[in-house]
């Protein structure tokens, strides 16, 4: 800060500019309220259908949040220009203030012209009117001017410096529309990013040569800045991509024989998930440097990261910095794809990622696998964005993702250590699968809201490529399926129901590819106990508010897919006849979280759910000593108490049917034993 620029400032214009934003976000504010509860509360309590469900809701949705974000970067802007004008007013004080003592000893403060300044007296003994005589001042009270002088200027100049980097970066964040950092002052935007250089600095130079206190300070500072904005930006862009790979395979390479590793190896997951929600957070910037960040490290990922005793891939160390936090869409389709790309041409994981020999033992600490398969912790960042996640699997060029992620990848072990866990490979593709197909986080309380075309999109090919694989099918996204079955109720019950395959009908499944995958579902007591569950809650939805030109469809419907269902459970037992659990497979519990994946209806069908599903628990429980073996005649006495407790409920909605309960339960009998026939003829039994 130059001396005369502060000295002789007209702050006016900062103080209009203080006044105009806090207006704009009072306004803003004002208009962010009639958005969201007005325009947003129609929304949400509208019906929609057809392209307003997925185009017009989401747009309305979406410019509703830009509101809130529009005025969030108001105040901030506002904030930030308030504190600055505040300090900049009072450094100007305390300048003229600290002159104004000088002249009292006959000294004062000149600027060079260059930005510095010097001290001077302000009048030379030999010059002064004859009479008077000047003040006489010591060396050191120059000196504690010029020092204070100094300080001031230093002061001013971080002020208006760290401001305007702040606001900088808030307005690069969103070149095309508003962030949604909030700060509340300048100085904890300027702590904010003068702490991120620091840490990126410390990290790029030191490693894993870190002190256990440095350590545990950085992880601290990491946890307090895990929502901060610039914060997160200005560490990821100031150690680089190259420093970020560079500093994890130092810190999870033991070889070395570091002392960090082993004094601080219980708080090393901590560390990687607080880094892994700072690192998330930048990339939802769009400014021009973290364009060219996520850039660069999607190019790193092929590349072999040297340790001081082995190699590992770049995908290896990046995949494990993404397993929490909320990542950019755009960012996660670069990376994935590339990744995709890499497997495929390397026909990977078959060579079990090894960048090294000795290979680095673990990269991960926040779990139980070692994190050698890259493809964990970028699946567990797409089930946290299910945009990315639907758009993921959905791409075919360059490469086919949901055909080589859900089909012809072959994974390994990554937990060596307890030969009776899961693929922790495929736990992670299953919730990102669930993501894609339901548009919602599996690992939240949300509850899918409406379908889009590419939901249903990502359940065909999710269905095409996983029965191919048979009883291949990966055991750990049993209940992955389930849930995105049970979200697609409407289209399983549909389809499971129908007498024919009909090219021309949108809502048809490939009624053996899902004939095949509910098989694979029901070989886990829990996923086959949700996809029947999901099912009661849709036959009993059907019969209450669809309205077809014969009401009787609903019933014969409802029969039909009890009869899929069974023949899909059959297969299961059949698969699975030499298990021994499956002599007690049956103990209904609930299924807690999964619960947000089953259709809801209202509460006069409720009622009628309570009723099917104590009904349908006592045909599981009745069953669990009986043989494996297909129940034969039109009386389908496997479920029969299912089939009952179903036109009972069809008759209480439909009163005037004219049609007693044995017709009615003869009736719904045949359309189950049909429904089981037409999927004996899909499966290939004889």
């Amino acid at each position: 800060m130059d001396l005369d620029a502060l000295r002789f400032a007209d702050f006016s214009k900062l103080s209009t500019a203080v006044a105009d934003w806090t207006a704009m976000a009072t306004k803003l504010w004002e208009l962010e309220s009639d958005a969201r509860g007005d325009m947003g509360g129609k929304a949400a309590k509208a019906n929609w259908a057809g392209v307003n469900a997925t185009v017009t809701r989401e747009f309305i949705g979406k410019t509703a949040k830009e509101f809130a974000d529009a005025a969030t970067e108001a105040t901030s802007i506002g904030n930030i220009l308030r504190d600055t004008h505040g300090e900049l007013v009072g450094y100007k004080a305390r300048l003229n203030e600290a002159i104004s003592r000088a002249l009292e000893k006959n000294l004062t403060a000149v600027g060079t012209g260059d930005g510095g300044f010097t001290v001077t007296v302000n009048v030379h003994p030999d010059r002064a009117a004859k009479g008077h005589t000047v003040p006489e001042h010591t060396e050191a009270d120059a000196t504690a001017f010029r020092d204070e002088v100094q300080r001031i200027l230093q002061g001013a100049t971080e002020s208006d410096t760290t401001a305007a980097q702040a606001l900088t970066m808030l307005v690069d964040q969103t070149p095309y529309g508003f962030s949604d950092a909030a700060y509340y002052d300048r100085d904890r935007a300027a702590d904010a990013m003068k702490d991120a250089d620091r840490i990126a600095k410390l990290l790029k130079t030191r490693g894993d040569d870190l002190t256990p206190e440095e350590f545990d300070k950085l992880n601290s500072d990491l946890a307090r800045y895990k929502d901060d904005r610039l914060f997160q930006e200005k560490l990821a862009t100031t150690i680089g991509p190259r420093g970020l790979l560079d500093f994890w395979a130092d810190l999870a390479d033991p070889s070395d024989g570091g002392t960090l590793q082993r004094s601080r190896h219980d708080k090393l997951g901590d560390f990687q998930h607080n880094l892994s929600l700072t690192l998330a957070g930048a990339t939802q910037s769009d400014s021009p440097a973290m364009r060219t960040w996520e850039k660069d490290m999607v190019r790193l990922g092929e590349e072999r990261i040297q340790t001081r005793g082995s190699q590992v891939y770049g995908y290896q160390i990046m995949s494990n910095l993404m397993r929490n936090g909320d990542w950019d869409d755009r960012f996660l389709n670069d990376y994935g794809n590339a990744l995709v790309a890499t497997e495929k041409k390397a026909k990977l994981p078959a060579g079990y990622w090894n960048g090294g020999i000795p290979p680095v033992p673990k990269m991960n600490f926040t779990g139980e696998d070692f994190g050698r398969d890259p493809m964990t912790g970028f699946m567990k960042a797409l089930a946290g964005s299910p945009h990315a996640a639907t758009e993921f699997f959905n791409t075919t060029r360059p490469t086919d993702n949901a055909q080589h992620v859900l089909g012809d990848r072959r994974t390994f072990d990554d937990t060596p250590l307890d030969s009776k866990d899961g693929n922790t490979a495929w736990d992670a593709t299953g919730a990102a699968l669930v993501a894609a197909a339901t548009g919602v986080d599996p690992n939240s309380a949300t509850r899918p809201d409406d379908l889009s075309h590419e939901h249903r999109q990502v359940l065909d090919r999710s269905l095409k490529y996983l029965s191919e694989r048979g009883d291949d099918f990966p055991s750990e996204m049993r209940d992955d399926m389930a849930k995105i079955l049970s979200t697609h109720s409407d289209v399983v019950h549909h389809s499971a129901s129908s007498l024919a395959d009909d090219e021309n009908d949108p809502r048809l499944l490939d009624r053996r590819q899902l004939l095949e995958v509910s098989k694979q579902v029901s070989r886990s007591q829990d996923a086959y106990g949700m996809l029947n569950e999901a099912m009661n809650h849709e036959m009993i939805k059907d019969i209450h508010a669809d309205h077809p030109s014969d009401p009787k469809e609903t019933l014969l419907r409802s029969g039909a897919t009890v009869g899929f269902l069974e023949e899909a459970r059959y297969e299961a037992l059949k698969t699975d006849k030499d298990d021994a659990s499956w002599n007690a497979k049956w103990l209904y519990h609930g299924f807690g979280g999964a619960a947000n994946f089953i259709p809801v209806v209202g509460d006069a069908a409720q009622r009628g759910i309570d009723a099917l599903a104590y009904q349908w628990q006592l045909d599981e429980q009745a069953r669990i000593n009986a043989e494996t073996t297909r129940q034969n005649g039109e009386t389908f006495t496997a479920r029969e108490r299912q089939l009952q407790a179903l036109a009972d409920e069809w008759a209480k909605v439909n009163p005037s049917g004219g049609n007693s309960r044995y017709v009615l339960t003869s009736e719904i009998n045949g359309a189950a034993f049909d429904g089981n026939q037409k999927a004996q003829g899909l499966a290939g039994d004889q």
